[in-house]
């Protein structure tokens, strides 16, 4: 029953809302800590007791939001139009890594391999809760198209190409916690293993398995010799799911990094026939799929926070989630886009919009499969979930304003006297 509200919600929810400053996670997040407020006979909501199921349904969000990311990106792959992505890859990610790590050390006391687990944990931008900070609709085949009117804003181009690689990404950084954790701190054990296997090979793997899938799928969809086979004459949006499977399950059996393939296919089809309607249909389904899976999973994340999901937060590790979110993402971000494509009111909105969600969830139960940290599953939980929490509320609240205002400004300035 409560399955069945979520998704007639997750349906009705977006055309009512579209013009309030109110994201859509902030009412499924709310709605779950009311319902377990009520006295219903519910399932407990547990990651704890429940790891192994809240890693999968994380992981099956992830990888459909992944897919959705990459099929709506407009721009096409060049190293300048890539610049802002490429600094927050290389820069964000790592450092705030890093200083978290840190900071977590410092503040709670933790182990070293806890303390980078956390700061890995919390370090990549969202690809599904930052939905409402991301570039729209692919371009249609009623458009002309031309890179200067279709290009995606700076924002939301950044935003949504920087979640859409960083989750992958961030792998490498959690299995260097779990490699730390398991050899106690020796770095000769593993040290070398990690850099040739979960840095090198397995980036690369799901770069070139995500490049390989996204190819030949293009090349089936759009110029099969046979037109049975040419399924973007068929209008058929499932086949987005079928490709997110695909490439991620083809890259997982290669040992490389699946998120990291799931994105890179996504791009590779939108790069086979840029233009075309089939790109939409596809879109359209796995963004649906997308926020049906959301809504239950922050309803279950609502009733875990209302069955005292955050009885172990202290006040250091509330402190560690709020300093993550206004100071060390905005700040971090904001000097490492210095001189580059964005704008200084761009600069600050993407810094600012580093949005925390089910990634972290993911990252967490997956980690806490594989290792001992020394500390309280709990514990760990506790902060995450209020950093999300706290994400969830403050990104929501002022995403669709914030926005606003910037397409208002870009509006009147492409329409100044003398443009």
């Amino acid at each position: 029953m409560v399955a069945g509200a979520a998704a007639l919600l997750a349906a009705a929810l977006p055309g009512l809302i579209a013009r309030l400053p109110v994201s859509l996670p902030v009412l499924f997040l709310a709605s779950g800590v009311v319902l377990y407020l009520l006295p219903l006979p519910l399932p407990s909501p547990d990651p704890v007791e429940q790891r192994a199921a809240t890693e999968h349904l994380t992981e099956l969000c992830l990888i459909v939001s992944l897919m959705g990311a990459g099929l709506a990106l407009n721009r096409p792959f060049g190293r300048r139009g890539w610049s802002s992505t490429a600094r927050l890859l290389v820069v964000v990610l790592p450092v705030t890594t890093l200083a978290m790590a840190g900071a977590a050390q410092w503040m709670l006391g933790w182990p070293l391999a806890a303390a980078l687990l956390l700061g890995a944990v919390l370090a990549p931008t969202d690809p599904v809760l930052a939905s409402d900070v991301q570039v729209g609709e692919p371009v249609g085949p009623d458009d002309e198209y031309d890179d200067e009117e279709h290009d995606d804003d700076e924002v939301r181009f950044s935003l949504t190409s920087e979640a859409g690689l960083n989750d992958g990404l961030a792998f490498p950084l959690v299995l260097l916690a779990v490699a730390l954790a398991g050899a106690g701190g020796r770095p000769g054990e593993w040290l070398g293993t990690w850099l040739a296997v979960d840095l090198l090979y397995k980036c690369a793997a799901g770069l070139v398995v995500g490049l390989l899938v996204g190819w030949l799928l293009g090349r089936m969809f759009f110029r099969a010799q046979r037109t049975s086979l040419r399924l973007a004459e068929r209008n058929e949006g499932f086949v987005a799911l079928a490709a997110t499977l695909l490439a991620y399950g083809v890259a997982e059996a290669a040992g490389g990094y699946g998120f990291i393939a799931v994105f890179t296919t996504a791009c590779a089809i939108r790069a086979a026939e840029r233009t075309h309607g089939y790109h939409g249909v596809l879109h359209g389904f796995i963004e649906q799929i997308e926020r049906l899976l959301t809504a239950w999973l922050l309803l279950l994340l609502g009733g875990y926070v209302a069955t005292g999901g955050l009885a172990d937060l202290t006040w250091q590790g509330a402190a560690l989630g709020l300093l993550l979110l206004l100071v060390v993402r905005p700040l971090v971000g904001w000097l490492s886009l210095h001189r580059g494509l964005a704008g200084p009111r761009e600069r600050r909105t993407i810094a600012f919009f580093g949005v925390r969600g089910i990634g972290s969830l993911f990252y967490l139960a997956y980690a806490l499969g594989h290792a001992d940290f020394g500390v309280s599953a709990r514990s760990l939980w506790a902060v995450v979930t209020f950093t999300v929490l706290v994400s969830v509320c403050l990104h929501g609240l002022t995403s669709t304003p914030v926005l606003a205002w910037l397409d208002h400004l870009r509006k009147v300035r492409a329409t100044a006297p003398g443009r």
